[in-house]
């Protein structure tokens, strides 16, 4: 009989620990595997280790000891002058945003598909899309640094899944946001989702994840209490949440 089989993995972490000088340990011996084109949501409370596994993934950090492959890099053997074509796979939607305050928000969002060199007409139609997705079309020329913390998350979001990538991280993407805000953002993740883009998604929202079929792993205290496997086509009518023993 046929049986469903995962997809490859993009993301695969083994024993993976960060260390933080003198003696703090922010994740101890995380293992899970992401399978391509998944979407799946990082649970846990604030300081639980969430924000450091998503710069350990984007390479913005590098892990204390462990094995950390990411859409075919080994970070473990990542030098400095290739993490640029790991960043071109990934986009970040950071917590604290990162956007250039004195750029206004078409010229934020247009920075990570500059970087890759795309075409400008291509640019200035990708910006107004998600500008209107995002309920932003009146802040196109609005500098960064004038606009409120809901709107910096959004052009935030907006500038990381201008370009496409293969990989989203996204830290908290609605901790600023009102329910229809958070809609439409969430609605921005499940196109891109079904485009084939691959979802991490940190949260403590559980409002994000409480409906759907989408797996869920919690950390606390920078250990993973909770994960399942990478979902399959046979295995995606309900949310999958298994307590590891």
């Amino acid at each position: 009989m046929h049986q469903d089989l995962p997809p490859p993995p993009i993301i695969e972490l083994i024993k993976v620990s960060k260390f933080y000088p003198p003696d703090v340990e922010a994740l101890s011996d995380i293992s899970f595997t992401v399978a391509k084109g998944e979407m799946l949501y990082l649970t846990g409370i604030s300081g639980a280790g969430k924000t450091t596994l998503i710069q350990l993934i984007s390479r913005m950090e590098k892990e204390s000891k462990g094995v950390l492959d990411v859409a075919g890099f080994d970070l473990g053997k990542l030098n400095h002058r290739s993490i640029h074509l790991l960043r071109r796979k990934i986009g970040v939607a950071y917590q604290d945003f990162k956007l250039l305050p004195n750029r206004n928000v078409a010229d934020n969002i247009a920075i990570s598909m500059e970087v890759v060199h795309q075409k400008k007409s291509n640019i200035a139609e990708r910006v107004r899309t998600l500008l209107e997705q995002l309920n932003l079309s009146k802040k196109y020329a609005t500098l960064a640094g004038e606009l409120s913390r809901g709107e910096q998350q959004r052009v935030a979001i907006a500038r990381a899944v201008a370009h496409h990538p293969e990989i989203l991280l996204a830290d908290e993407p609605t901790g600023n946001l009102d329910a229809e805000n958070t809609a439409r953002v969430m609605s921005l993740f499940y196109q891109l989702n079904r485009q084939g883009c691959t979802l991490l998604i940190a949260t403590h929202d559980k409002s994000l994840y409480r409906v759907g079929n989408r797996r869920i792993m919690e950390l606390r205290g920078g250990r993973l209490l909770s994960a399942g496997p990478p979902l399959t086509t046979s295995n995606t009518a309900a949310p999958v949440v298994e307590t590891l023993t």
